[in-house]
């Protein structure tokens, strides 16, 4: 009797393995041709934002679109543009806090780097108002080769990226990142660098050693002619003293020389 209950119990768990499933792989979302990207933002109830990337035969190229919808109010209406690249992400804010919400589109291209744009909107009244992204400067291009990273931060938005030793395809990562912060103000980006790189640091130590090596020239430099210049003036009075006196000698030499003659 025993065995036979050990035997049944075996059985029981065996089936009882049999039933266990694994969890479902998460499906990826088939966008119908030509649309590719899709995402949803909610600013306010009733109140949204479709923004869509678009375009047959090609991927590097295409379209995006946003779609407001205004169901309280119940107007509708529709941005479009030209698309570099592919939607990577969209950002809500309002940096400027005038109460328009901004929609920011980040696409990404690729040619020698994985470079970043930025496709920027601030919506007022269901008026579209196109602002103009800054671009890297050149001290901030400085060993850039994409791979960006964005996102939002206290109403800002942020972006970093890795630095690299260089610009080429040869170049390799430093380790460092470079942080950059995104803020609006009167439709226009302001832009804050808030890492301290190595670029930034040599830059700053060549500059003070400069500074250093210059100071002490034009101290001496100043100094130098002033001595001289005091000098040769205190000889050149010393001198002209000499010949004034030499000068009344010589007239008091002459006057009692012609009242001798008188007296003869």
């Amino acid at each position: 009797m025993l065995i036979g209950c050990l035997i049944i119990v075996s059985g029981c768990n065996r089936d009882e393995k049999k039933v266990v499933q694994a969890p479902a792989a998460v499906k990826k979302v088939d966008f119908a041709e030509p649309f590719r990207f899709h995402k949803r933002v909610e600013v306010a109830p009733g109140e949204d934002y479709d923004i869509l990337s678009w375009g047959r035969g090609s991927t590097s190229v295409g379209a995006f679109l946003i779609l407001h919808s205004d169901s309280s109010g119940k107007k509708y209406n529709t941005t479009t543009g030209d698309l570099d690249g592919a939607i990577v992400d969209v950002y809500n804010t309002d940096m400027d806090l005038d109460g328009n919400p901004e929609i920011l589109i980040q696409a990404k291209a690729k040619d020698t780097t994985n470079y970043a744009t930025i496709y920027a909107f601030e919506f007022n009244n269901n008026k579209a108002n196109k602002l103009d992204f800054p671009r890297l400067t050149s001290s901030q291009r400085k060993g850039y080769r994409g791979n960006d990273n964005f996102y939002t931060k206290e109403g800002k938005l942020m972006r970093e990226f890795p630095i690299y030793d260089g610009n080429d395809k040869d170049a390799k990562p430093t380790g460092q990142k470079r942080v950059l912060e995104y803020g609006l103000r009167g439709n226009n980006f302001t832009v804050k660098q808030l890492s301290t790189d190595s670029s930034t640091t040599t830059s700053a130590v060549v500059a003070n050693k400069s500074a250093v090596k210059t100071v002490p020239k034009q101290k001496v430099k100043a100094s130098s002619p002033a001595k001289k210049e005091t000098t040769s003036k205190k000889k050149k009075s010393k001198k002209h003293t000499a010949e004034k006196k030499e000068t009344k000698k010589k007239k008091k030499h002459h006057r009692r020389k012609s009242s001798d003659d008188d007296d003869n």
